[in-house]
C-alpha cells in the first residue's frame, strides 16, 4: 500500500486560492442575498487561513531546504517585496 507523500498540499493551496477568487467575484456581483452572503464569506475567511496556513508551511520548508544546503543566510519574504517596489531602477 502507497501513502501520498506529504506535498498533495499544495494543490489543494491552488483549489483553495481558485475557489476563493470565485467567492470574491461572486460576492462582488452584489446580488447574492445576505444570509448567502454571509455564508460565502465565513468560507472566504477559512479559506483565507488554509492558504496562509499552506504559505507558512512552504515557507519553513524552503527555509530548511536552504539551511541544509549551507546556505544559512536566509532572508525573509518581506525583502522580496521590497525590491519590486523599488521604482528607482536599481
Amino acid at each position: 500500500m502507497k501513502t501520498k507523500p506529504q506535498t498533495d498540499k499544495l494543490p489543494d493551496f491552488e483549489n483553495s486560492l481558485a475557489e476563493l477568487e470565485a467567492l470574491v467575484a461572486k460576492l462582488e456581483q452584489g446580488d447574492v442575498p445576505l444570509e448567502e452572503a454571509l455564508k460565502t464569506f465565513e468560507r472566504g475567511v477559512r479559506l483565507t487561513r488554509q492558504c496562509q496556513t499552506a504559505m507558512r508551511t512552504a515557507q519553513q520548508k524552503v527555509e530548511v531546504l536552504l539551511t541544509r544546503n549551507g546556505d544559512e543566510s536566509i532572508e525573509s519574504f518581506a525583502n522580496g517585496e521590497d525590491d519590486a517596489d523599488d521604482t528607482t531602477g536599481r
